[in-house]
């Protein structure tokens, strides 16, 4: 700790001995300081504040009605917007700052030192902004800062028109588009209705009951035309049975036979099963082995007779032509339901086919109205859109959605606010005394003096055997105090000077 004690002393001995340089350099820097601060051109700040109301009494009342668009977040784009290069410009001719702007070089200079000196700035409270320009002349400042207000608030209300006129073409746009789909649309499934008529959805069903109501019909006629072939077919096994010509006894006797009835009877109970069972039932069976038997009876009766009366004049068998008659009519039922079945079966064939189609159909027609639903549900979504937006421009053009208001126009303090020369000669004069120092310490460094007995020793290694004193005489001591006096004098001057500077340059700013 002493060492760094000593070595300290050391320096500020070192630098004492360098002092009249020191002071020297002081005055230098203060005098080229001062004259630079006096120097300085003054710059007032022109300045405004503007509130942006964004809350009106529209705004809840027209919510839904309305596009509502971010206000807020194009208020804060165009503070930044403000000093883009197009809205640089444009403050350049409002100004007439282009005019003085000859070159190219020279303007970009004229939109930088613009640039440099605009300040915008939130004021501390919701959508409450300060803009603010330095410039030499006072009322140019004030131009500008008159200039920006004006293209701040222009431009944030025009932006909200220009964005609302751009949304309703491109809407119109689309309408026009959807509208030619809408009707391409409609035109297709108009053609498709007329081409598959009665089998649309909800028609189809038709189709079915049709094919259920035919099959009914095709399956009574075959069970119809089934019943008159078997009736044929019976009637055509009783003709093989009976005699063309019989003699008069056999007629009378034919005709009035219990065995005939009987026969008749039971033919006709067999048709009735046959139109429930099939030949291998047992009622069938037991009933035509009935009939069998109740035929031969007849047969072996007519035999008996005739073997009777052999000599018995010939007639014609009544029975025979009654078979005849009814096996042709029975041929005639037959044929007009076979032509029944055969037209049936052509009718359901039809059916068939086009109840095949039906799925197809519905499903060709599902997905032009699906197409038909979005182009109509998007068509009237832009209807509602471009209403809203309509209304949206008339009120961005009829009333005030977003209410501006001036708080601070733009305004110049007579007082210029750059530079503060008072600090900055403060500033000077404590680098001038820094400075000074600095020189002071510097060339006693470069040029070291020894000073002690320690600064001798590290500076030739060797050891120190004495010192011998120096002794002050009163003529010594007396020039010391004087030169002391002098150099206290001439810090004290610097001081002092230093002083009147400030108070020329408070005299100076109430003249001004």
């Amino acid at each position: 700790m002493d060492q760094l004690l000593q070595q300290i002393m050391g320096y500020a001995k070192a630098t004492w001995r360098r002092r009249w340089w020191g002071v020297a350099a002081a005055w230098l820097v203060c005098i080229v300081g001062w004259t630079w601060v006096m120097m300085i051109p003054d710059r007032y700040e022109a300045s405004a504040r503007v509130y942006v109301d964004t809350q009106t009494l529209l705004r809840p009342l027209l919510s839904g009605l309305t596009v509502e668009p971010n206000v807020e977040q194009q208020i804060k784009l165009m503070t930044r917007q403000l000093v883009s290069r197009p809205t640089l410009e444009k403050v350049a001719r409002m100004t007439d700052l282009d005019v003085k702007a000859k070159t190219p070089e020279q303007t970009e200079a004229m939109l930088d030192d613009l640039a440099s000196k605009i300040a915008i700035a939130d004021a501390g409270r919701e959508n409450l902004y300060t803009i603010s320009y330095q410039n030499a002349n006072a009322d140019l400042a004030k131009k500008v800062v008159q200039s920006l207000l004006t293209i701040f608030v222009e431009t944030s209300l025009g932006k909200t028109r220009q964005d609302i006129s751009s949304s309703a073409r491109f809407i119109e746009e689309q309408l026009q588009q959807y509208q030619q789909k809408l009707n391409d649309a409609e035109n297709a499934l108009k053609e498709f209705k007329q081409k598959h008529i009665g089998m649309m959805p909800g028609q189809g069903g038709d189709y079915y009951a049709k094919l259920a109501e035919v099959s009914g019909q095709l399956r009574q006629a075959q069970l119809d035309q089934q019943e008159a072939i078997n009736r044929r077919d019976q009637l055509k096994r009783q003709l093989a049975d009976e005699e063309p010509e019989l003699s008069a006894s056999e007629a009378a006797g034919a005709t009035d036979s219990e065995i005939d009835g009987r026969i008749q009877a039971l033919q006709k109970q067999m048709d009735q099963l046959r139109l429930q069972y099939t030949d291998l039932h047992p009622d069938v069976q037991g009933t035509k082995r009935l009939i069998e038997k109740l035929q031969a009876e007849k047969k072996a009766e007519l035999a008996q007779h005739k073997a009777d009366n052999p000599s018995a004049a010939k007639v014609q068998n009544p029975v025979y032509q009654q078979l005849t008659i009814s096996i042709a009519d029975a041929d005639a039922t037959v044929s007009s339901l076979r032509a029944r079945v055969a037209e049936y079966q052509r009718r359901y064939a039809e059916l068939r086919n086009a109840s095949n189609m039906i799925p197809q159909v519905e499903q060709e027609y599902t997905k032009l109205t699906r197409d038909y639903d979005v182009y109509r549900q998007n068509y009237d979504a832009l209807l509602k859109r471009r209403e809203s937006v309509t209304m949206s421009g008339d009120v961005e053009s009829k009333t005030d959605t977003v209410d501006f208001r001036v708080i601070d126009p733009p305004f110049v303090p007579s007082q210029p606010a750059w530079p503060n020369r008072p600090l900055l000669l403060s500033l000077v004069t404590l680098g001038g005394l820094v400075g000074g120092v600095a020189v002071a310490f510097l060339l006693s460094q470069l040029r070291r003096t020894v000073t002690d007995r320690r600064a001798l020793r590290e500076l030739t290694g060797l050891p120190l055997l004495g010192a011998v004193s120096r002794v002050e005489t009163d003529e010594s001591l007396r020039r010391k105090r004087k030169g002391l006096l002098t150099y206290l004098a001439t810090l004290g001057s610097l001081i002092a000077a230093y002083g009147a500077v400030m108070i020329l340059q408070l005299l100076v700013s109430r003249a001004g």
